[in-house]
């Protein structure tokens, strides 16, 4: 089991960078690597206790978490340094380990404390946590959206990095404005650091996070109301019938 950090006092965000090795350049021509957002001289640096990237299905928001996870030392089918979720139920095709391969990370200061979420093998991880008598595990005893708020407060109370992949496939509205309330005391007191990918235009909003838009062009800081999620649920929630009939003719750029 890997050991674990002592408490430090510097707040996150802990992974201040990361860039392609000199030796990895150039880069293959095949995928992941040549995702528009990908390039020799790729270089993002987090400066918020809090980044979130958004971004339409398979612009590479789950390829670039599972190469942070891979990092940072966790396994990229989901857990930490020392748990991982079984990856042979037939759910997964991770490329970002081979991104991760080629990744330099700077920190300040390295931590190993942390957790990689991935909402599609989070049973698999709560019963492995279940079968070594983790304290305080036990998530199977609640509904699906339960077991993951309450598996996120508890761990986001810890010093750490946390990398969530689409973390509200399970919550309802309710349910993730309450997770909002966790991401919001780790934007506040900095104790750990979090770097998420999400549909979802509420958790887009916290307040004083750090949110890149992942487009064909590439990678941009950006406004939660300049999203396009954020701009369809707002053309619904004003006229929900007119969306709703325009939305089934597939007229999408009237709706924007």
């Amino acid at each position: 089991m890997a050991r674990r950090n002592p408490k430090i006092s510097l707040p996150a965000p802990f992974l201040k960078r990361i860039r392609f090795r000199e030796d990895a350049l150039p880069l293959p021509e095949e995928y992941p690597f040549d995702l528009p957002w990908l390039s020799d001289d790729f270089d993002f640096a987090f400066e918020k206790p809090v980044t979130i990237f958004c971004g339409e299905n398979g612009t590479g928001k789950s390829t670039l978490i599972e190469a942070l996870a891979a990092v940072c030392g966790f396994s990229d089918a989901g857990g930490n340094r020392s748990v991982a979720a079984a990856a042979s139920e037939g759910l997964l095709d991770v490329n970002g380990g081979r991104l991760a391969g080629m990744l330099r990370g700077s920190w300040l200061p390295k931590l190993t404390n942390g957790w990689f979420f991935r909402a599609e093998t989070f049973f698999s991880m709560a019963r492995t946590l279940d079968d070594l008598g983790s304290p305080g595990a036990d998530f199977l005893s609640y509904s699906h959206g339960e077991g993951f708020l309450r598996f996120f407060e508890e761990r986001l109370q810890r010093q750490g990095i946390y990398l969530f992949d689409e973390p509200e496939s399970a919550l309802s509205p309710r349910s993730q404005i309450r997770f909002l309330k966790y991401l919001q005391r780790v934007q506040e007191t900095a104790v750990s650091q979090v770097v998420m990918a999400t549909h979802s235009p509420l958790l887009m909003a916290l307040p004083g996070a750090d949110l890149w838009r992942i487009t064909h062009r590439g990678l941009e800081r950006c406004s939660y109301r300049d999203t396009e999620h954020f701009r369809l649920w707002q053309s619904f929630s004003l006229d929900p019938e007119s969306f709703v009939q325009a939305a089934c003719k597939e007229d999408l750029d009237s709706l924007l």
